[in-house]
This record gives structure tokens, C-alpha cells and sequence, in this order.
């Protein structure tokens, strides 16, 4: 993808989330600055319990942070980001609904006329592999099918920043590779309007596969610690030594062995 370098799609500026008061307060994240761009796939990488989801509901406005603001293509954002969407970790679906019903929520949800919702719905169900699935009930699919379902009903209402909260990690390991290389070809090739996708994950292997970028976290408190650059064409072998080498860096910076430039 071609990078924008205009004003960023997202941006957080001196971020913190702090629960409770007086001195039973904990904070979760403090100080976060990042910023996105259009083209970007950005992975935000750290341990368990160093902010990395309280992040990302913030920065789609699921939640307001206790100081710092939150900007889109830089204006602040009040409430609920429209153009943004999450794939959460669970695969969240309606159990009573079909498999096309349930891409189609989310079109109902941003009011998308009953006659262009079932058009769209079937559509990314055949982009994210699921054609001829479309009256399956989740109970029928496996675990990489229920998440393909989640990914084509945040794709469904168009975002233009898509939003994965450990998207892959309840799946199988053939199950998540072959979701994250649909997902990379999606994207790669233009298949789908979004303009930028910010991954969360705790996988170091996972990231340099995916990510442009890589914001890597510590925790108590959460902050961001580096922000490095995944200069590695697609597709990435996992046994190339340019690969391995980043996966080093990116493990040295986590472990507290060195200090990215």
C-alpha cells in the first residue's frame, strides 16, 4: 500500500487510562503517543495486561481516555468512531442468526437499505471464503469459518480503519495462517476500501508477518516503548534471515535487551 504522509487517519496524543481513585487508583496505559497513516498496517505488540485492547477501544471510541486526545484525519473524536470497526477475539456471533444474517446486522445497524444489505453481505462472504455458507447457522462452522464471519461483518459497513483485537489467536495454527494470508491478500490488493488496519496482538512471528509497523508496549504502566518499521517485501518467509533477523529485534526490544534507534 502507498503511504500517506498528510495528516495522520488516527492519532493519539498523550493518552493515559487510569480506574479507581484516590490511592486504590491503577493505570492501565500512560502517555501513549501514536499515530497512523493511510496505507498503514500497524501492530501493536506486548505482553498480557500492557493496555494493547484498552487502546483500541479508545481509539475507536468505545471508551474515553482519563487525559490525552484522541483525533481522526485530525479532527477530535466524540463518541463512537463511525469509521472505524473491531474484530474482537471471540467470534461474537448472533447463534439464533444465519451466517448471512449476521454480516447483515451490522448494515441494519448504520441504517443500509434493507435491498442493498443482502447484495453486500454475500459479496464478502465470497471475498473472506464463505460462498454457499450464507444460511449456515455459527454452530455449523468451524472456528476459522465463525471468525471469517466476524471479519466480513466489520468489512460489511465499509471502515475505513479496521480494528483487530487478537483476531487470530483462538483459531487453530492452519486455521490462523490461512486467515491472516486471506486477510494480507484482501488488503494487498485493494479488495476492500480500508484505508489503514491496526492488529493487536502478542505474537512477535505474527506482527513482522502482517505489519508494517510494529508499536511495541511494556506494561505497569502500559506505554509505548519503540516504534520500529518492518522494511520486508510480501510475502514474508518465516525462515528467511531478513525475517528472523526483525523477529530478534523485535524480541530484544520486548525483553529489555536493547533500545530501538
Amino acid at each position: 500500500m502507498t503511504l500517506n504522509t498528510n495528516t495522520p487517519l488516527l492519532e493519539l496524543r498523550h493518552i493515559s487510562q487510569r480506574y479507581g481513585s484516590g490511592t486504590r487508583q491503577f493505570t492501565a496505559v500512560d502517555d501513549v503517543n501514536i499515530a497512523i497513516q493511510e496505507g498503514e498496517f500497524v501492530a501493536l505488540l506486548g505482553p498480557s495486561g500492557c493496555g494493547k485492547s484498552t487502546l483500541l477501544r479508545i481509539m475507536t471510541g468505545l471508551r474515553p481516555p482519563s487525559e490525552g486526545e484522541v483525533l481522526y484525519k485530525g479532527e477530535p473524536v466524540r463518541g463512537v468512531n463511525p469509521h472505524a470497526t473491531i474484530v474482537f477475539q471471540t467470534f461474537a456471533l448472533f447463534p439464533w442468526l444465519t451466517v448471512q444474517q449476521n454480516v447483515e446486522v451490522a448494515l441494519k445497524a448504520r441504517d443500509v437499505p434493507m435491498r442493498v444489505r443482502g447484495t453486500r453481505a454475500v459479496d464478502l462472504l465470497d471475498k473472506v471464503g464463505l460462498d454457499g455458507f450464507e444460511n449456515a447457522y455459527p454452530r455449523e462452522l468451524s472456528g476459522g469459518m465463525r471468525q471469517k464471519v466476524g471479519f466480513a461483518r466489520a468489512m460489511a459497513v465499509e471502515p475505513e480503519l479496521l480494528c483487530l483485537d487478537e483476531p487470530f489467536s483462538a483459531l487453530d495454527v492452519l486455521s490462523a495462517e490461512s486467515l491472516r494470508s486471506e486477510l494480507l491478500e484482501l488488503w494487498m490488493s485493494g479488495k476492500i476500501p480500508t484505508k489503514a488496519i491496526l492488529l493487536v496482538t502478542h505474537n512477535i512471528e505474527e506482527a513482522v508477518v502482517m505489519a508494517d509497523r510494529i508499536i511495541v508496549m511494556e506494561k505497569d504502566p502500559g506505554r509505548v516503548v519503540a516504534d520500529l518499521r518492518v522494511n520486508l517485501p510480501h510475502w514474508r518467509q518465516r525462515k528467511d534471515p531478513a525475517f528472523l533477523t526483525v523477529v530478534d529485534q523485535v524480541y530484544a526490544v520486548l525483553a529489555g535487551q536493547t533500545q530501538a534507534e
